[in-house]
């Protein structure tokens, strides 16, 4: 299966020389990342050069680099070692230190799913948003139509917005709804809540009244197996 892969990726490079930068991946995909100044050329190469055919586009999505690398999850009652920690250990001072994003003010970066039912393969590409504030990308709706609630989607969610997109509209969420709740900043328990006012009679908004909570895994650290007493003793 890598082969295929490997295949695959001399036929990206092959069409795409200098403008696609492969990104690691695991060894049964490949996926790449493109500028966003290039990304309707690319496109348009990856659906139609026919070594490629990528004529389906499978999903649209947004990765939220705020975070990344740079903190533990917060927390005030668990240690900072145990299962799936957040943050990468600091390094020795003579190594490296690794960026805290794919690059420096990417907080961003679209994700599409592309699929060649023409040649049976798959790729996945990556495209960074230059402007944190104001992330936006071209739309891919005129080369693959799937991409117009995928990217009505990943607007409402995420905030980004796709230029020259005919309908950029939520999708989700409410019509008055305020800020893009998969962004790593977005509350867990919301901003609003909404209940049914029987004297208005009419549903209402009211600050949301869900005590805020810490999701830290339930990790076992020390219980009763780890007591030196019970530990077997060798055999004489």
């Amino acid at each position: 299966m890598s082969e295929h892969i490997e295949a695959l990726a001399r036929h990206v490079e092959a069409q795409l020389p200098g403008r696609a930068t492969r990104v690691p991946a695991l060894a049964t995909e490949l996926t790449i990342e493109v500028a966003a100044a290039t990304l309707l050329d690319v496109a348009r190469i990856l659906r139609d050069a026919p070594e490629l055919k990528f004529e389906t586009l499978i999903d649209v999505t947004v990765v939220d680099y705020s975070q990344f690398r740079l903190e533990q999850w917060a927390t005030h009652s668990a240690s900072g070692t145990g299962f799936s920690r957040g943050r990468i250990p600091p390094v020795a001072a003579e190594e490296p230190t690794p960026p805290p994003r794919p690059a420096a003010g990417a907080r961003f970066a679209v994700v599409y799913h592309l699929l060649s039912v023409s040649n049976n393969q798959r790729i996945r590409v990556r495209v960074k948003c230059e402007d944190e504030e104001e992330p936006v990308v071209d739309s891919v709706v005129e080369i693959w139509a799937s991409a117009n609630w995928f990217e009505r989607e990943a607007f409402d969610l995420f905030g980004v917005f796709f230029r020259d997109h005919p309908d950029l509209r939520r999708i989700l969420t409410d019509y008055g709804f305020v800020g893009h709740p998969f962004r790593k900043d977005f509350p867990l328990i919301g901003n609003v809540e909404v209940r049914y006012d029987e004297t208005l009679k009419r549903v209402v908004y009211q600050p949301v009244s869900i005590e805020p909570r810490v999701l830290v895994p339930r990790v076992i650290r020390d219980d009763n197996r780890y007591n030196p007493a019970l530990k077997d003793t060798p055999a004489k």
